[in-house]
């Protein structure tokens, strides 16, 4: 079985991605994927899914159903009576209900905004999933959060620079391949050093990188060179490990104080003419 993480988006219809999946699978994703539509076809795949119920559009209500134990049950949920982005004859060709299992979680740990969640999972054996199985998976979605801080922040794709609609395209997929091909070099300095990958370092690895870049392209001419420096590389790299803090919270709340100015809302030319002629600028 290989579980999958699902970043942000609704799912529908189902996107090419979902190519890569096989019969026994896991897909582990946020609220938006727990639709009736995403369901249905995750499982006429063979996929599974763990996920959070969306309390804007559904509720549970754990007197009904087959109960499996406290704050766990399995349910039917009824085919809505429209899916726009499905033809009326694909609608009608679907079931009238799919079945899915609920389960509330309690979040005792202090400090944590989140007191409950309801999981919604395809995994309906309580005796081969528990619900504290469950809720240890979906604590792992957690890890999403990290991989788009490491896009965004590390990578630097929090703002996209290119103007053109293709050119921006191809910015985004230039700095996801960045990214997967970073995440690959760690998985190998992970597996040489027998470290486990969410151990290291995303930003000690992307420095150590753009250290060893100068050696890689000019110094390492002969292929044995080139060997060495590129184990040299994986051991720096498995030494920037991050600290095991699952249970750690941290206020939302902002440190820095940035400057207090005016948005760039006019050509930049301009305001240039404007602040020649002495007209003040704030």
């Amino acid at each position: 079985m290989r579980v999958y993480f699902l970043f942000d988006g609704v799912m529908q219809p189902a996107p090419p991605v979902w190519d890569v999946l096989a019969t026994g699978d896991v897909i582990l994703a946020d609220s938006l994927t727990a639709n009736w539509a995403s369901i249905q076809m995750l499982q006429a795949r063979g996929v599974d899914l763990v996920s959070r119920l969306n309390k804007a559009h559904r509720s549970a209500d754990f007197r009904r159903g087959q109960r499996l134990g406290p704050d766990d049950h399995i349910v039917r949920w009824a085919k809505p009576t429209s899916i726009r982005s499905l033809d009326r004859e694909t609608y009608g060709s679907l079931p009238e209900a799919i079945t899915v299992r609920e389960a509330r979680v309690r979040v005792t740990q202090p400090g944590f905004r989140t007191k409950s969640v309801v999981v919604v999972t395809t995994l309906l054996d309580p005796r081969q999933v528990t619900k504290e199985d469950l809720a240890a998976l979906y604590r792992a979605r957690w890890n999403n959060e990290l991989d788009l801080r490491s896009i965004k922040c590390a990578i630097g794709m929090s703002e996209l620079r290119c103007k053109a609609p293709e050119q921006a395209r191809k910015e985004v997929w230039v700095d996801v391949l960045a990214y997967n091909l970073i995440r690959t070099v760690m998985a190998q300095a992970a597996a040489t050093h027998d470290a486990v990958p969410r151990s290291i370092s995303f930003t000690g690895a992307l420095q150590t990188l753009a250290a060893f870049r100068p050696l890689l392209e000019f110094r390492a001419a002969g292929t044995t060179e080139r060997t060495r420096l590129y184990r040299d590389l994986l051991a720096a790299i498995a030494t920037h490990r991050v600290a095991d803090r699952p249970d750690r919270y941290e206020p939302r709340l902002k440190k820095r104080r940035w400057n207090h100015y005016d948005w760039l809302t006019r050509p930049r030319a301009e305001i240039r003419r404007e602040m020649a002629k002495g007209v003040t600028q704030k």
